[in-house]
């Protein structure tokens, strides 16, 4: 690539937002000495703004949408790994739920390409509640 030549996924926020998020996740499973599940989290978070970028530079629509529904799905999936990591103690809770909200948010973001390429995208508004312990 010559210098200073942009590929058009490195100019979408919803990329540039993926990949601190997947930063912000390494980041946080740093110290954590479960090594499958910090295998499995970070590689969810990584994978999103991964599939973004080589659905970016796919040559047809189709091609695309793809990538960005594997980018979606990786989506859903770091955010329940978000949520077992919360309730099992590995994850702080406030900094999980922060995390959690920009997984959704990027979702979204993600969508909405979707629904731009392909007209159409499955989405679901159901919210989770966390229950308090029972001391």
């Amino acid at each position: 690539m010559a210098k200073g030549l942009i590929m058009k996924f490195e100019q979408m926020d919803v990329w540039k937002r993926s990949s601190r998020l997947a930063c912000e996740i390494y980041k946080v499973m740093f110290v954590c000495k479960d090594y499958g599940f910090k295998d499995q989290i970070t590689r969810a978070a990584l994978s999103i703004p991964s599939n973004i970028a080589e659905g970016l530079e796919r040559e047809t629509e189709n091609d695309e949408a793809r990538f960005l529904y594997y980018a979606k799905g990786s989506a859903g999936e770091l955010v329940t790994q978000l949520y077992i990591g919360i309730e099992i103690k590995f994850i702080d809770k406030h900094v999980g739920l922060q995390l959690i909200s920009e997984a959704k948010e990027v979702a979204a973001m993600i969508a909405a390409l979707i629904k731009l390429r392909k007209g159409c995208v499955k989405e679901s508004a159901i919210e989770y509640h966390f229950e308090e312990p029972r001391t």
